[in-house]
């Protein structure tokens, strides 16, 4: 049984590692320094089919398809830069993880702030108006935000004198 678990257990250890097995053996380039410039490209583009993952932890044919165009145009001499345009040029900003700060990329960038800012907006807001509104109310609010006793009525307030006198006899 524990010949069993010591060989178990280093294999479930490699399960973390389960990304790194997306690119394919016979994707990976001779040339370790380009491997090395085309992996770290890869982790810089988005699978458009997972569309939250880099082509370099994707399994999807679509992005071993940029891994192979990224290793070709590498292959070819151009630099980072280039392959990088090139891929844009064909699939627009939203293959980059990491899009630049532009006029057509502006909501991307700031779309997360704005939301926000409005939801804090909104709860103050609400919050404010209960204020008001229970210090609008009969009897209103103490300064702690507290409700005030509502007056009483004049019913009320004869029974109370009637008490008053009949305590004092």
């Amino acid at each position: 049984m524990r010949t069993g678990v010591f060989l178990l257990a280093p294999l479930l250890g490699l399960l973390w590692l389960a990304p790194a097995w997306a690119v394919n053996p016979d994707e990976v380039l001779a040339d370790p320094v380009l491997e090395k410039r085309a992996r770290e490209i890869s982790k810089g583009l988005r699978c458009l089919v997972c569309q939250n993952q880099s082509i370099d932890d994707s399994d999807a044919d679509l992005a071993k398809d940029l891994r192979i165009i990224v290793r070709e145009r590498l292959t070819a001499g151009d630099s980072d830069q280039a392959v990088l345009d090139y891929v844009v040029s064909r699939y627009g900003d939203f293959v980059l993880l990491r899009p630049p700060f532009r006029a057509s990329t502006l909501v991307l960038w700031l779309g997360p702030a704005l939301i926000a800012g409005l939801g804090l907006w909104a709860i103050i807001a609400f919050f404010r108006r209960r204020k008001l509104e229970a210090a609008l109310e009969p009897g209103g609010a103490t300064s702690d935000g507290q409700k005030k006793p509502k007056p009483l009525s004049a019913d009320e307030m004869r029974r109370i004198e009637e008490l008053l006198k009949e305590g004092d006899a």
